[in-house]
């Protein structure tokens, strides 16, 4: 037998056991999870593992970060886990019912039921090709806020413009353009308070994290991360109150980012949303979302330009 035929037979078996393992547990695999009402927007996602004998998780709790659960059991088709390993986690349980998994996360007496489903299936796109480009839509004209909404409707704006520059307050609200899109080119310069952060959500789903670490080390919730799950390249920040231009292009579930000149992610692959994610629809358009709840940050352009033709 051929090297190449063995390994053609190699992929084959190991596809084929994949697809058994998928059929004897319904669970395995990715889930963009939903609340129910009247909890719509508690966004979960999951990933089951088969690995040995056992099972493994990763979760993600609406925010924060994806983190690795062990604790998984599944009993009379019923799975269940807590969400770490602190005392009073709160704990997760779901079913499959038919091509969706129904379930409910507990925590402190609450219980919020949810649905989840399969993300989409991604064709085999690449950031980093020659797109075809629309007409640029300019989200701040450094004059009006009149293209953006907020997450928090019970909270006030928090966001005013000084000499053609949007600020924030500090811990104020999250500014959610009015306009979708699907796949884009987006074009931001700001600049940062002192040990100030905010991010940047393409399709109102996947943070870019915006930090002041300036001379730091990278990891997966340093500027210009995939926030929790995949770290930037290379630190490219600059120090406090210089202003920083970024640039990501997002097609599919791939997606290339450029900090101050300087490619930090490079045609990464997207496995699914980032904490504090408006809602878990992967496959629909999404708006740009300005975090503006944490420290104080300064925007004096953000563009969007809608790739027509990946």
């Amino acid at each position: 037998m051929s090297l190449t035929k063995f390994f053609v037979l190699l992929l084959s078996l190991i596809g084929g056991s994949l697809v058994a393992a998928a059929q004897t547990n319904p669970f395995l695999g990715k889930w963009d999870i939903q609340g129910t009402a009247p909890n719509e927007n508690a966004v979960y996602w999951l990933e089951v593992r088969q690995v040995g004998g056992g099972l493994e998780g990763w979760f993600l709790n609406r925010g924060g970060s994806v983190l690795k659960v062990s604790n998984l059991s599944l009993n009379n088709g019923e799975l269940t886990f807590a969400t770490t390993d602190k005392p009073n986690a709160p704990t997760v349980r779901a079913k499959v019912e038919g091509n969706r998994l129904v379930g409910s996360t507990t925590n402190n007496n609450q219980t919020i039921n949810w649905v989840g489903v399969r993300p989409p299936q991604w064709d085999d796109y690449d950031a980093n090709a020659k797109h075809q480009y629309g007409k640029p839509v300019n989200l701040f004209d450094g004059k009006t806020l009149d293209n953006w909404g907020v997450q928090y409707k019970e909270k006030p704006l928090g966001w005013k413009i000084e000499n053609g520059v949007m600020t924030n307050e500090a811990h104020g609200n999250n500014l959610i353009s009015k306009q979708t899109f699907k796949d884009y080119k987006i074009h931001c310069e700001y600049k940062l308070d002192k040990e100030s952060n905010s991010g940047i959500y393409l399709r109102g789903r996947y943070e870019l994290q915006v930090l002041d670490d300036f001379g730091k080390g990278t990891e997966s919730h340093g500027h210009m991360a995939l926030y929790s799950r995949v770290a930037p390249m290379l630190n490219a920040s600059r120090p406090i109150g210089e202003w920083q231009t970024m640039e990501a292009v997002i097609v599919g579930n791939r997606v290339t980012v450029t900090l101050n000149g300087r490619v930090v992610q490079n045609n990464i692959q997207i496995d699914g949303i980032t904490g504090g994610a408006l809602d878990s629809n992967e496959g629909a358009p999404g708006p740009v979302m300005l975090q503006g709840d944490h420290g104080r940050v300064w925007f004096r352009k953000v563009v969007v330009t809608p790739i027509t033709k990946p």
